[in-house]
């Protein structure tokens, strides 16, 4: 343990098996870092958003962490495949043999065995029940615990993150690129002049294939319409402002792209540190049927995405093949995300019997105008839940929880114990 900034730093890790099913096949290591500052306090499990993103790395004791570490002993879980539990990237997945034993491999990285890790955490330090705070797919992970091992939660706390319990991948994606179309013309209300900008960067590069990357890459439509992901929080999206309006430089050959916004636009297209993001997307939404690239399927609903369009809209958190083919961290991976996709076994995540007999406490925030989570499927979902209770507010984006983390958490906290939300939201 150390001490900084006022928090306890515990390090654990703990072997688990590859196949829960199979306990004494491989076995691979769970690592999760605990933030305490009084270790007789209950525990608060995060499950962090994703898939494939690892636990957050604080640098001190601020935000929701702050607020939750005034009740908990919080244990930050780097779900399997991140952060330094075992990896799955592109340095280790290509020494476990061709695509198909890769795809097999990453096919035991989804929220059941997500859950049953952090089972074996629990039973590892001796915790009879935990609370959850689940942000986004870490909400999605919350529903699989609490359809699974409901006797070992106290409390759930989800953020953004309900996931709908039986529609498939296309049913998704359907909601996505409709919250996504109203968001780009919000946005494109406020910045009437960035769609200016857009329409003229469309043009540069259908007129220049000489734009690049600082990987190499060669700047595309598609890579530009990826900067729709700073529409998905109340903060950011005002940030996307910014990037257009750097957007060119003058040079003495003309106009070219600045170095400004190609590094943005790499931070943006890169999954150079979450590869499993893109690799498993999809399959978060599958039970017992193949997504065979459901967001690309569905856009062609959509044309105002489609490359047909004079000035294709922004998109969110979609993969599509061509990342497969782009991104130099995916193209070793371009069969396995195929196998991936065309997998028609994978198995429920949910329990419906169990999740409309809950007897666990629950309480979720539902953000109005969530782009990646949508409203309608999320209140679907709390209506399956028996007691869950469902917090629906305009005030907040999907990264509600880091811009107002504390207020959302006594909000969502006093729910669970019967309190009065509106006054522990203020009471900071």
């Amino acid at each position: 343990m150390i001490h900084y900034r006022g928090m306890d730093v515990t390090e654990h890790r703990i072997e688990v098996p590859l196949d829960h099913h199979d306990p004494n096949g491989e076995k691979i290591t769970v690592f999760a870092r605990e933030i305490s500052t009084d270790e007789s306090k209950p525990w608060l499990l995060f499950l962090q958003g994703g898939p494939g993103g690892k636990s957050p790395r604080p640098g001190s004791l601020s935000g929701w962490l702050a607020e939750a570490a005034k009740n908990f002993r919080v244990l930050l879980l780097d779900q399997r495949g991140t952060g330094l539990s075992t990896p799955a990237n592109r340095q280790s997945l290509g020494l476990r043999g061709d695509a198909a034993a890769q795809a097999r491999y990453l096919s035991h990285f989804r929220a059941d065995s997500i859950v049953r890790d952090a089972e074996a955490l629990r039973e590892h330090l001796a915790i009879n029940k935990w609370s959850t705070l689940g942000q986004s797919y870490g909400g999605f992970c919350t529903l699989t615990y609490l359809s699974m091992f409901p006797h070992s939660l106290e409390r759930c706390l989800v953020t953004g993150g309900l996931a709908s319990l039986d529609g498939d991948a296309q049913t998704v994606y359907r909601s996505t690129y409709q919250r996504m179309a109203e968001r780009n013309r919000e946005y494109f209300s406020w910045y009437p002049q960035d769609f200016d900008t857009l329409h003229k960067i469309y043009e540069h590069l259908r007129h220049n294939d000489d734009e690049l990357l600082p990987d190499g890459r060669k700047v595309t439509v598609p890579l530009v319409q990826m900067l729709g992901m700073f529409l998905g929080g109340n903060t950011r999206v005002h940030l996307l402002h910014h990037v257009f309006e750097e957007a060119f430089v003058s040079t003495p050959g003309g106009e070219r792209l600045s170095d400004t916004f190609l590094a943005t636009l790499y931070a943006q297209a890169s999954f150079a540190t979450n590869p499993l993001y893109a690799l498993m997307h999809e399959t978060i939404y599958a039970q017992g049927a193949a997504t065979n690239w459901a967001a690309e399927s569905v856009m062609e609903e959509f044309p105002d995405f489609t490359e047909h369009s004079d000035t294709p809209l922004l998109t969110g958190e979609m993969i599509y093949r061509w990342h497969f083919t782009d991104d130099p961290v995916l193209r070793p991976f371009e069969e396995v995300a195929r196998i991936l996709a065309e997998h028609e076994h994978f198995g429920p995540l949910y329990d419906l019997d169990v999740l409309s007999q809950n007897t666990v406490p629950v309480a979720a925030a539902v953000y109005h105008d969530d782009v990646y989570v949508d409203r309608e499927l999320s209140l679907r979902t709390a209506s399956q839940v028996n007691g869950l209770q469902a917090w629906v507010t305009e005030e907040f984006h999907h990264d509600g929880i880091g811009d107002e983390g504390p207020a959302i958490f006594r909000r969502l906290l006093a729910m669970t114990n019967g309190e009065d939300p509106e006054a522990a939201a203020n009471a900071g």
